[in-house]
Parts: C-alpha cells; structure tokens; sequence
C-alpha cells in the first residue's frame, strides 16, 4: 500500500525562502567581484615630512616641494608671490630643468634667472635645488633684485665719480702747465691762477658732497630722532648762503609759520634744506629773490623753496634728482655745482618719511618742496637704502 506525504504550507514557505537566499547571494558575489576587476590601485603619494613644514614655515625664501612626477606638494606663499608656483604646476622652464637634473644624479644645484613679463621690471631670483629624501626635491628661491640694484648702483657711482672728478683735476693740470708757459706775463699767471683756485674749490666742494652723501647714508636719524625747532635750522641756511646771495645781489627771505617742531636728524634736515636754499641762489638770476616758505599741512610740514632762475624743462624734471645728472651739462662749471646736492635732499626725505616735489616752468623759476611729518612714524622711520633709488642729480 502507497504511502502519501502531505506537505504542509510552512514547509512550502521554508523552501521559497531558501531560494531567494540563494539567489540574492550569487547576486551579491558578482558585484563584489566586478567591484574588485574595476578598482584602480591606490598609490600612496610621498607625504612631507612635519619636520621639514616646520622649519620651511620660518624660512624667508621661497620654498617649493615637488615628487617625483613634478607635482608641487607643498610651496610657500613668496613662491606663488614671484610667479614660480600655479597650483601644483611650476611656471618657470629653468627651475623644471634644474629639478629634473638633480633627481637624475643627486647633485645639489644652484641657478640664477630672471622673472617677470615684458612690461615690468625683471626681478633677479637665485634658487638653490636639493634633493629632499629618496623621492622629493626641494627648491630654496632667493628674490636677488635687490642685492643686484644695489652693485649696479656702485659701479655707476664709482664710474660717475671718477668721471666728475677727472674734469677739475685735469683743469688744474693745464692750468698748471699754462702758469709755467706764462711766468713772463704777470697777468697771465694772475688769471690763471685764480682759475686754478676756482678749480680747486669745485674739486674740494666735490669730494665734500662725496662725503657727505656717504656719510649720511651710513646714519641712522630714525633711531633717536631729535626735537627740530625748524625756524633754527632755516635761519642756519639762509646764514650758509649770505656770501653768495650778496655777491649775486639775491635776497632770501623766510615766510610762512613760525614755530613748527619736527623730530629727525639735525645735520640731516639742515643739509638738505641748506641744499635747497644753495641751490635757488646758483641758479638765480641776478638781483632777484629766493623765498623759503613753510606750511604746516595736517600732520606734515612743507618747506618750499622759490627762486626766479632759468628753470627746468619739462622733459628733464624726473631726472634731476639723479646723482651727477644736469640738465645742461656745458652750465655747471658757471654755476659750480657739483651735480649732488638734490641726491642728497632725496634721501634725507625718504629717511625721515617724506618726499620731495619740484615745479618748473623754464625760463620763469622753480620751486622744490619739502615735505616732512611733525611726528615720528609708527614703528620708527624707514630705512633709507631701501627707500631711495640711487641718483645723479642737480638743476639746469
């Protein structure tokens, strides 16, 4: 006799559930596997040394970091400043080729280039490329534009110096020659030799302005400013020029506000306003006037000096306050100037904080002005050599 199984609604379910069980993990299993066919391989990027982050965050260079594939990891703020670092990418064609060369061999390198468009000033940059580890280099960049200005400032200078002092000294050799030829004629060597004196004083009035100018840029009239009473030091000039103004029949007269005390160096600011006053009376014409005028202006005080002389083109007044410039060159040995003095005045500004300005109309007269603050400037003046491009001055 057959026996028959009955089976039951659960049992039914069981197996059902079974199935779907089945299913969904076969479902799964694929998707793990296709996951891992298509997952790319992480590499695991050089990472910086905290050490090394620390000690480039103090570093006043510029400090750019790059693996071994030229990606820049890590760059300071002065390297995307100068235009070296654009994102992860370097800029500059020299320094790739530079990094290249010493991942190659290991070989510490130092190279000099030149940055910025066409349309600005180049700066000067020298990197020094190191290797930093087995897989990173380090590139320290020094902004030079400063250091290389300044040698170029030198040899000018010198050049500048040897060539203004040639002129006295070789006229006073011929002068020299011509006594000698002429000692029968009394006449003669009295005009020769009063030549010979004037000469002389051109060549000591020179190599005082040298002095001077050198003299001035070594001191620091920031540190310990002094308490100026500016009518003093005014009263100091006009006395500095009396002989001269007399012989031309110039007066010099002083107007303006009384009183006025500024802080600052006193050889300094008497220097260069003596300057200014010195300067109108040579380049005056006869029995005119030269005016010093003073006006105190919020927190500054302008000292304008006015004369009636030849005046200054135009196309020339940007230059002269460039050391040994004039105007016209064929004028300086009648008006005996020595091409320093406004060189001088522009530093003495910029030292104490100010500026000088000039006004010409040629033919008509000039006026330069002063303009210095009545009370020091927070943090102490400003350094002087960093202030003032090097010049070669002085008026027509």
């Amino acid at each position: 006799m057959r026996t028959i199984r009955v089976v039951t609604l659960t049992e039914t379910l069981l197996v059902a559930l079974l199935a779907v069980l089945i299913v969904f993990g076969v479902f799964g299993a694929f998707l793990v596997s296709e996951r891992q066919l298509n997952k790319v391989p992480v590499v695991e990027e050089p990472a910086v040394p905290e050490k090394v982050t620390a000690v480039l965050s103090v570093l006043r260079s510029s400090a750019v970091i790059v693996d071994e594939v030229d990606t820049v990891l890590k760059a300071s703020a002065p390297a995307y400043a100068l235009g070296l670092v654009r994102g992860t990418e370097i800029l500059v064609d020299e320094l790739q080729e530079t990094i290249r060369q010493v991942r190659r061999d290991g070989q510490i390198r130092e190279i000099e280039f030149v940055l910025g468009p066409p349309t600005a000033p180049p700066r000067h940059v020298q990197a020094r490329v190191a290797p930093l580890g087995s897989r990173l280099i380090l590139a320290l960049v020094e902004d030079r534009t400063r250091e290389r200005r300044v040698e170029a400032i030198r040899r000018d200078f010198v050049a500048n110096v040897s060539h203004e002092l040639k002129t006295p000294v070789g006229a006073i050799r011929l002068l020299a020659e011509a006594v000698g030829d002429a000692r029968d004629d009394p006449e003669a060597v009295k005009r020769f030799a009063g030549r010979m004196v004037t000469e002389s004083d051109r060549l000591t009035d020179l190599v005082q302005q040298i002095i001077e100018l050198s003299r001035l840029q070594s001191d620091d009239p920031w540190a310990e400013p002094e308490q100026l009473e500016l009518d003093e030091i005014i009263e100091t000039a006009i006395d500095t020029v009396a002989i001269d103004a007399a012989a031309r029949n110039t007066e010099v007269l002083a107007t303006g506000d009384k009183g006025i005390v500024i802080p600052g160096g006193r050889e300094q600011v008497t220097v260069a306003i003596s300057n200014l006053v010195a300067n109108a009376v040579n380049y005056s014409r006869d029995s005119t006037a030269v005016l010093i005028d003073v006006r105190r202006v919020d927190d500054r005080v302008e000292i304008a000096v006015t004369d009636q002389g030849i005046g200054i083109p135009q196309t020339e007044l940007d230059r002269i306050f460039e050391r040994f410039y004039r105007v016209d060159p064929a004028r300086h040995r009648s008006t005996g100037g020595t091409g320093l003095g406004l060189s001088i005045v522009k530093h003495v500004a910029a030292t104490h904080g100010g500026d000088i300005r000039v006004w010409s109309v040629e033919g008509h007269g000039s006026t330069f002005t002063l303009s210095l603050p009545t009370s020091p400037a927070p943090g102490g003046w400003p350094a002087g050599d960093e202030l003032v491009q090097p010049d070669k001055e002085e008026r027509p």
